[in-house]
């Protein structure tokens, strides 16, 4: 039976049920350490920032402020989330292309450390919210103009991104800010995207920043990849900042601070969801349909992520199946085409590296109520985030 954080499935699925995701508390931990030592042992002067829309969960936001980390938002619900699980504002970075006057006024008001200006219309919303005498930091996210080899959803550096601003309006934006009394200019931000496996490809990005001027902040942004299926071999953390820090120390101030921006690559191989198997239907493929589907994971029909499968007490090898959800849509494939052994009505099926944007994503597709999640940690599991229950679909509902 498989094991997570010393927690068996099978007692998991009893105690909790199905489907229900699963997080090894302890190896968020280890890899938020290993982030942030690994970062501050070749460049002192650097924080390292969660990406917290990879799981924006207030118990994995909890986790990652007791481990040193800070957190990126990317809207008014990021931020409250993150306030609720004990963030110091300062330590807050607002991200967003379009944030609307009410978020500019929470960001405000709450103290958000830093806000990243994407568009010049930041610029306005930002004094107007001000009230006199407050200066607020930001940075300026810039189109590196670089080309990332990922799912286009995924790709943001390239010109034509609707995130961030190219390096001649970055310019108007950094004039701007330079010359507002309640804006203070800390520095540049880029990103190139997300699930990225070549580590060139996350390092050009710091070049283009150094062609703007010198500054006292420069976030570099996350992206690095996780390893969803036995075929993916991302770069080694190592390897990622030894690439990402070897162009800062080549093209940065040697007192600036860096900043780091990892999402996916903390949580994603951390966690893991069980299902329930409902029906076994043979044929060309043979489909194993379980209670669960694109309600809980969207990330195979949104951008065709490949996940790996298993049943949780037959591990490896068997016959090729396709895995499919419970939803009405043929689009509804959690993995194609992979092996199980014997599967049968009332199997556990554990399908991993569930830890990134499959909670982002949950919705209620079919009247399907969003997932639980558990941490579990040295044998023993805690309920962090609940199932939804029947009522609260209708709670949003108005009486006619």
């Amino acid at each position: 039976m498989l094991v997570v954080g010393g927690c068996r499935l099978d007692d998991l699925a009893r105690e909790y049920g199905t489907p229900t995701l699963v997080v090894a508390e302890a190896a968020v931990r280890q890899r938020a350490r290993d982030y942030r030592e690994k970062l501050a042992g070749r460049w002192p002067d650097s924080r390292v920032v969660f990406a917290s829309k990879a799981f924006p969960c207030t118990a994995v936001q909890r986790l990652m402020v007791s481990e040193g980390l800070g957190i990126d938002v990317a809207g008014g619900g990021e931020i409250v989330t993150a306030l609720a699980a004990g963030a110091d504002p300062a330590t807050l970075v607002l991200h967003g292309n379009a944030k609307t006057t009410e978020e500019v006024q929470l960001a405000v008001r709450s103290g958000v450390g830093t806000v990243v200006v994407d568009n010049l219309d930041d610029v306005d919303r930002l004094e107007a919210a001000l009230p006199p005498g407050q200066r607020q930091g930001c940075l300026v996210r810039v189109i590196p103009g670089v080309q990332a080899s990922t799912h286009a959803a995924h790709a943001t550096g390239h010109e034509g991104s609707k995130f961030g601003l190219s390096p001649a309006v970055a310019k108007q934006a950094i004039a701007r800010i330079e010359a507002s009394s309640r804006l203070r200019m800390d520095g540049l931000h880029t990103h190139v995207g997300s699930q990225i496996l070549v580590v060139e490809e996350l390092a050009a990005a710091v070049a283009p920043l150094a062609e703007l001027g010198e500054y006292p902040v420069y976030d570099l942004g996350g992206g690095l990849g996780a390893r969803y299926t036995y075929t993916d071999h991302p770069p080694s953390l190592d390897a990622y900042l030894d690439a990402l820090i070897g162009e800062a120390r080549r093209h940065l101030p040697a007192g600036a601070r860096i900043l780091v921006e990892p999402g996916r690559s903390l949580v994603a191989e951390n966690a893991l969801t069980v299902y329930t198997v409902t029906t076994v239907k043979p044929g060309t493929p043979t489909f194993v349909a379980v209670d669960g589907g694109m309600a809980d994971n969207l990330e195979v029909a949104l951008v065709g992520q490949r996940f790996e499968a298993t049943i949780a007490d037959r591990v490896g090898g068997g016959q090729e199946v396709s895995v499919v959800g419970r939803h009405c849509e043929s689009g509804d494939v959690l993995s194609d085409r992979v092996p199980l052994r014997e599967p049968r009505v009332g199997d556990l099926l554990a399908i991993p590296v569930t830890g990134a944007y499959c909670f982002t994503l949950s919705n209620n597709y079919n009247g399907a109520r969003r997932i639980p999640v558990v941490f579990a940690d040295a044998g023993r599991a805690g309920l962090a985030v609940r199932r939804e229950t029947w009522e609260e679909l209708l709670a949003r509902d108005l009486a006619s």
